[in-house]
């Protein structure tokens, strides 16, 4: 049977973050104004009645400001007794009075603070929260949170068992769509619920020795091609995202997307073995009287009371499970194990176009496959490095909590490029008589599978057309679970001529970051070996390619992220390569080529480990 379930998270922020700039009329805010505080609380009393009322619990998570708030307080533990809300503790909306005067400072992002300042803060707020309610918090969060700085809650508050703790694609592209001021980068992570690893917050943990203590969740359930392609504030099931998104009919006041999005999450349960999960997290401050925001109050209220009206629905209809977070947190425990991933098999629903995406996450790696490219990964991450990212004031990343990719489509090109160099892309050409056909350019559809614990995407067969041949060929990509392996399989499945011969140029375009500007390459090291013999070459920007036939292994080292992606191969005549890149397209290629005949196949594997 399947399960869907939802968390709905509110907060009582006292003095909500946008409230420190300006309001709607221009006039410089009092964060300690009386009013704004009264407007702030009686909306979050408004969210509380609208799940109530839809027989749905909540888990409050107090902010620092609402813990000197009696009335704040005495709501939380009414609705606790009454309706079987969880008492959380969230680290954001910590600006208050008390806070300024101790800290000095107008930042609000905990990870972005000096470690030294994080613990203390953590302190105050987590006493603040057991002076108030005579216990320690269950769950926690922020937008995100660093792994020292989770490892240090769960070491003194042991409690701790969720927590809200990343942004997906939380990157450049908001980042570029707040006018370059929104300086909270965090690219990278997981779009649903994982057990976090304690040297990455992004990255799932492997085992029990990884395991960080806790289950993190995402703010926010986001459209996972929408926030891919664009800017992730306006689609997700946040109602005033999709109105910030202006995706609503503005004479009805209708959004078919927010319900078609929460469906769709619905549906992923096809793909994780019957689960699903969806949350719904807003601040006070999106539903502000003094008209701050793309739309007017009552159309925000109108929003958040069809969203939990919709949750409700489904409830009474037996399709949906709302939770807590902590009871979440102890049910994710029982239902997955550490190397089981999450998959999604996407479509687009705020377009209507046929556009299909996969993601897969696991321990070892961060997936996206892009079917309107054949089927080529567009997006990976190499989670097998555990790559230790300190982030705040004091070290290397002070906003940046990104975890870096080794393919990235909308920072790095992809396959549709300039007129000269390659974009980061793992794909396949297929070619004969001097002509050469990219997957890239030949759109499908995917259809998911399991094969014991290997997940299996199998995509419709193309056809290739080239002037004296047609060649209808598919791709089966398989994610050996546990392992950080990709298997690619190309099927000959008919030739126009069966006597013909195709070559086959199974390619890895990659490089490393975090956002659109190029890191220094020149640590890189390229290597190609059989029994016995290896070539090895140290990135110099000099445009070098080696090859081996019968190559056993091609690979990359990349230090500065500690991880080797490695191919291996399987096929007629194949032969291994590597091509250094230049400074106009610093990017690195591995790959094999070979030969295809009709009904053989040609097979590759994509390894991702970590670099000595």
């Amino acid at each position: 049977m399947e399960q869907f379930i939802v968390n709905i998270i509110h907060r009582p922020e006292m003095v909500p973050e946008y409230a420190e700039k300006v309001t709607g009329h221009g006039q410089a805010e009092d964060i300690g104004r009386k009013a704004l505080l009264t407007e702030s609380l009686d909306i979050f009393k408004t969210q509380q009645e609208c799940a109530h009322k839809n027989g749905l619990k909540t888990t409050i998570q107090m902010t620092y400001a609402s813990l000197f708030n009696d009335e704040a307080v005495a709501l939380a533990k009414e609705h606790h007794e009454k309706y079987g809300d969880e008492i959380g503790l969230t680290l954001l909306g910590l600006p208050c009075k008390e806070f300024r005067e101790k800290y000095k400072t107008k930042d609000f992002c905990i990870w972005m603070f000096s470690m030294e300042d994080k613990k203390a803060i953590v302190k105050d707020v987590f006493e603040k929260f057991h002076e108030r309610f005579g216990f320690y918090p269950e769950s926690t969060g922020s937008y995100y949170m660093d792994a020292e700085l989770t490892n240090y809650i769960k070491e003194q508050y042991p409690s701790v068992k969720c927590a809200v703790a990343t942004c997906w694609e939380e990157g450049p592209k908001a980042y570029h769509t707040c006018n370059n001021s929104w300086y909270t980068f965090m690219d990278g992570g997981p779009w649903a619920p994982w057990i976090p690893s304690k040297q990455n917050t992004h990255a799932p943990a492997a085992n029990e020795a990884e395991d960080s203590g806790i289950v993190a969740i995402p703010h926010l359930s986001r459209d996972l091609i929408a926030c891919y392609d664009g800017n992730g504030s306006n689609f997700g099931t946040h109602p005033q995202n999709v109105l910030r998104g202006m995706i609503y009919d503005t004479e009805t006041w209708e959004y078919p997307y927010l319900y078609n999005l929460i469906d769709q999450f619905r549906y992923q349960a096809k793909f994780n073995n019957g689960y699903a999960y969806n949350m719904m997290f807003v601040g006070p401050g999106w539903m502000n009287k003094m008209g701050r925001w793309e739309a007017p109050y009552e159309l925000l209220l109108k929003s958040y009371e069809d969203g939990c009206a919709y949750y409700g629905k489904l409830k009474k209809e037996g399709k949906l499970t709302d939770m807590t977070m902590s009871e979440f947190a102890d049910f994710y425990r029982q239902k997955k194990s550490y190397t089981e991933p999450e998959c999604a098999l996407w479509r687009d629903i705020l377009y209507g176009s046929k556009k299909q995406v996969f993601w897969y996450c696991d321990p070892y790696m961060r997936v996206g496959v892009n079917m309107d490219q054949g089927g080529a990964i567009v997006d990976l991450r190499p989670y097998a490095a555990k790559l230790n990212w300190p982030v705040g004031i004091g070290t290397p990343h002070i906003q940046d909590a990104s975890y870096p990719f080794l393919i990235q489509e909308k920072y790095r090109a992809g396959y549709f490029t300039h007129y000269a160099g390659e974009g980061t892309v793992r794909s396949a050409k297929i070619c004969h008589n001097g002509e050469e056909v990219d997957l890239c350019l030949c759109r499908t559809k995917a259809h998911f599978s399991q094969d014991g614990k290997n997940r299996v995407l199998t995509l419709d067969p193309v056809e290739i057309e080239f002037s004296d041949l047609t060649v209808k060929l598919q791709t089966v990509l398989t994610f050996i679970e546990g392992t950080g392996t990709i298997k690619t399989e190309r099927r000959v499945l008919e030739m126009s001529n069966p006597e013909a011969e195709v070559t086959i140029n199974e390619y890895m375009v990659g490089c490393y970051g975090t956002t659109e500007y190029t890191e220094d390459m020149s640590s890189l090291t390229l290597a190609i070996e059989k029994a016995g013999e290896k070539e090895t070459l140290s990135y110099e920007y000099k445009c070098r390619e080696v090859s081996m036939p019968e190559a056993e292994k091609v690979s990359c080292t990349l230090p500065p992220i500690e991880t080797v992606v490695s191919m291996n191969c399987e096929g007629s005549d194949k032969e291994g390569y590597f091509k250094e890149g230049y400074a106009f397209s610093p990017m690195f290629t591995i790959g094999y080529n070979g030969k295809l005949n009709d009904k053989e196949v040609f097979t590759t594997w994509l390894n991702l480990e970590k670099a000595d």
